[in-house]
């Protein structure tokens, strides 16, 4: 489990799974990967570990190909699907990559066999690199087609009993409808799962979202471009929209 934090800041939650996606790591453009963007997720996430959370991250990989974007311009939705996952590996080698540069001991861990790049998804073996310190990028998603990273980073939260699930993105929280659109879009603070469900609020897709209400999994949803903002919600600040039962 997490280690003892010995500074003034205590985290609220011991174990976490960040949600990160693809287009985050793309930056203002929202495709390829942004140098810059990916340093400063790296430095929050360094944040977070010198506070002794034990961190896992699932990314998307929407920056550089998503499956249902090439089904609809003709490739077969599982090729598509398979072609996203491994977009998500890229991705992963690339934050890995960094928070190393960082000092940050990290593993990336696919649900698509390919042991020259990374370990396959092993439970107790994350469990171990936990328990060791190191971060631990689950990537692939959930190396099935139809699947979003969502659903992926539902999954795996549940299986590694994460204190809560972290939706990174990039607007701070959930509203009544979108803010780009509505000025008067209203932030909800916190929400029920029941009433996001009602109200066909977007938070994650259906089977991902219902895989966290089965198991009263919190979810909270957030903007990671805001300074810091990963450490505060780890120390329980209020930052973004919470969901719970």
């Amino acid at each position: 489990m997490a280690k003892a934090n010995t500074g003034k800041l205590k985290p609220k939650y011991g174990r976490v799974l960040l949600k990160l996606s693809g287009e985050a790591m793309g930056g203002e453009k929202g495709f390829g990967i942004d140098p810059e963007t990916v340093i400063s997720m790296a430095g929050q996430i360094k944040q977070v570990r010198a506070l002794g959370v034990e961190l896992m991250i699932v990314v998307g990989g929407g920056n550089i190909f998503r499956g249902t974007f090439g089904s609809e311009r003709g490739i077969e939705r599982s090729t598509g699907d398979y072609m996203g996952m491994l977009a998500t590996v890229i991705n992963a080698l690339a934050l890995q990559d960094t928070l190393e540069k960082e000092g940050v001991a990290t593993r990336v861990q696919s649900a698509i066999s390919m042991t020259q790049v990374a370990e396959p998804f092993i439970r107790r073996r994350a469990e171990r690199h936990l328990e060791k310190g190191r971060v631990v990028i689950f990537a692939a998603g959930t190396g099935n087609p139809y699947f979003t990273t969502d659903t992926a980073a539902a999954l795996r939260a549940n299986e590694m009993g994460v204190d809560v699930l972290l939706k990174a993105t990039k607007v701070d929280g959930i509203y009544d409808s979108d803010p780009v659109k509505n000025p008067r879009a209203k932030r909800y603070s916190r929400i029920r799962y029941a009433e996001a469900l009602q109200k066909q609020l977007k938070v994650m897709d259906a089977t991902a979202f219902a895989l966290c209400q089965d198991n009263a999994m919190p979810i909270i949803v957030f903007d990671l471009f805001k300074k810091d903002n990963i450490k505060k919600v780890v120390t329980g600040k209020k930052v973004g929209t919470l969901v719970t039962l």
